[in-house]
Formats: C-alpha cells, structure tokens, sequence
C-alpha cells in the first residue's frame, strides 16, 4: 500500500486555527486569538485594531478551489470563545476574552465579506461557552468562565432575559471549574443532554427545567475543560419515524488534581476510559470502556459507517496554559 504525501499548499500566513470552520461553499474560516503576537498578513484596507500597534489580520478565508486566502476583520479576542453556523449558512461566533467577553461576531461568505462584531450583543460575558443550534432556527449559548446561566442568539426581544443555570453551580469545582465547554447534544424530542464535569441531565431550556438527572459516570472524574475530554452522539436507532435509542459516547480526560499538579511540573496521566450511556432508557447507567491509549483533549468523529474515529490529543496533564505533554500520535477506531 503506498503511503500519502504532504503537500505545502500556501507560505505560513502566521495565524493558528484555533477555530475553524468548513461554510457551505466549501471555503474556510479561520481565527485566532488577537493578544498573541502579530500574524504575516495584514488587515483589509490598512486598518488596525484599535489602541493598538497591531494592524495584522488574525482571520482569514481560505478558498479552497483557487487556493488562496482572504484576511478578515476580527477586531475583538475570539480567543476560547464558541459558535455554530446558522441555517442560513452564516457562522455566529459569541463570547471571548477581555474586549471579546460580550461579543457576537458573524461572518457570512462572498468574495467581499467580512466579519460584522456587535459588542454587546451577549448578556453575559462568555468565555469557554458552548453554543448548539436549536430547532427554531437560534442558537443557544451555555455557560463559560463564573457565567451559570445561559442565553440565545438572536433575541426575541431586546428584554429577552438570560435564566440561571443551577446544573452548572453544582458541577462547577472553584478552584479548578472542569464544567467549561459542557458537552451538548439536541435530543429528539427538542429538548437538550448536557454533560459537565462527571454529570449529565437532560434539560427542558424552554422551561429552565431538569427533566431527568442521569447518574455519575463511574470513577467520578472530570471530563470538561480543562480536564478535556470528548463526546459524540451516536447514531440513532430509528424505526419508522420513531427514534427508539439515544446513546452518548465520552471518551478520556485528566483526573482530578491534575490542573493542580501541572501548575506546579507534575504531568498525571491521562484518563483511558471511555463512557456509553443510552439516555433514552428509562434507567439509563453508564457502560465504562478502556481505550488501549489515554487521551486528553482528543478530538471525536463520527464516520460514515457509524465507527467513531478518536485521534490527536496528549497522554498526560490537561488543557491549555501549555500543559498537555507527551502527544498521542496514534489513532483509536471503535466499532
């Protein structure tokens, strides 16, 4: 079997793909944090970012067909901030860092597009959120750093209020959070499984109301940032029009203690288990699995034969702050 080949496509333009994301005209977005460093190309018109020396773009859209890219406008820090694309095809990316806290960013595709940033259009601040569309067509954006609450894009109302979120106060640990990007999967019936820390329940967001508490995964570690570990809705079992099973797959992350003892040169292990539960059993339990490699922040895929593929991720500390060590540089496919 012949091996594959690397190609270098375009010269480093200086910008990591913290965030990325495939439009439906099959061009990309990417972006980066704004407070790191001046990338290799500049921002559209020679504007730069304000009270500042930096007037390098630090997003761009790569055209996939011309290969070529395109710098944005990205004036506020999308570092650590969440989003998901629209029905309409648009990218909504809210929240962020420091000037970036209450943003909401939009980008829509065309050779002359460019992001379009409201600055107070959150609530809250958000940092390390995560956002799911929702079946009316808005999206709902859930959690980040002290925010235990939650709210929508867009508003119904310029008064649409932002609910509290008890769930997040109980998984919260204050000295470390490990509740940060909760997992999120739509259920069937509309309503949504969240998973934070070492706990799930399935939540009503029109109501605000828990609609079922599922137990503990067993071992009781942490599975959210920074602590990160990752989850995939698998998929479902359908008959007829029915959806008769509803299972979530969570796979790796770092114990608890580990941000501690990594502030401090002390790199544990990562965890190698894997947890399946069907949440539409009527007395859903956890079904633990050992991976033959632990990960922390390993990325999940569903294929299209219905394996799920776990790739990249480090064998020992946790995420961010650069304090992953030790890289897995091998693939886990399961059946």
């Amino acid at each position: 079997m012949s091996r594959g080949r690397w190609f270098v496509l375009l010269p480093s333009i200086g910008i990591s793909a913290m965030h990325m994301q495939l439009l439906p005209n099959d061009r990309v977005v990417m972006y980066d944090r704004t407070d790191f460093g001046i990338s290799n190309i500049s921002l559209p018109q020679g504007t730069c970012r304000p009270n500042s020396t930096d007037c390098s773009a630090h997003s761009f859209e790569y055209n996939i067909a011309s290969n070529s890219v395109r710098p944005l406008t990205v004036l506020t820090n999308v570092w650590c901030s969440s989003g998901t694309l629209m029905p309409d095809g648009s990218l909504v990316q809210t929240g962020g860092f420091d000037d970036g806290y209450r943003v909401v960013r939009t980008y829509k595709s065309c050779d002359s597009c460019d992001w379009q940033e409201m600055p107070n259009g959150l609530n809250k601040q958000r940092w390390y959120a995560s956002n799911h569309i929702l079946p009316d067509g808005r999206q709902i954006i859930i959690g980040g750093r002290k925010a235990f609450s939650y709210e929508f894009y867009p508003k119904m109302s310029a008064t649409e209020g932002t609910p509290s979120f008890p769930f997040l106060v109980q998984t919260n640990d204050p000295q470390v959070e490990n509740n940060l990007y909760p997992f999120v999967f739509l259920y069937p019936d509309g309503n949504l499984f969240i998973f934070a820390n070492n706990r799930a329940i399935l939540f009503d967001y029109s109501n605000n109301l828990v609609l079922k508490t599922y137990p503990t995964m067993p071992g009781g570690q942490p599975r959210n940032y920074p602590s990160t570990g990752s989850a995939v809705l698998l998929p479902l079992h359908v008959k007829g029009e029915t959806v008769n099973e509803v299972e979530v797959l969570v796979c790796g992350g770092s114990p608890k203690g580990a941000f501690a003892n990594a502030n401090k040169g002390v790199f544990d292990g990562a965890l190698d288990t894997c947890g399946r539960i069907k949440i539409s059993d009527p007395n859903p339990q956890w079904f633990m699995e050992t991976m033959p490699l632990a990960r922390v922040m390993g990325d999940v895929l569903l294929l299209p034969n219905g394996h799920v593929l776990i790739i990249n991720g480090a064998s020992a500390g946790v995420a961010g702050w650069e304090l992953g060590r030790n890289p897995v540089l091998s693939l886990f496919k399961r059946n």
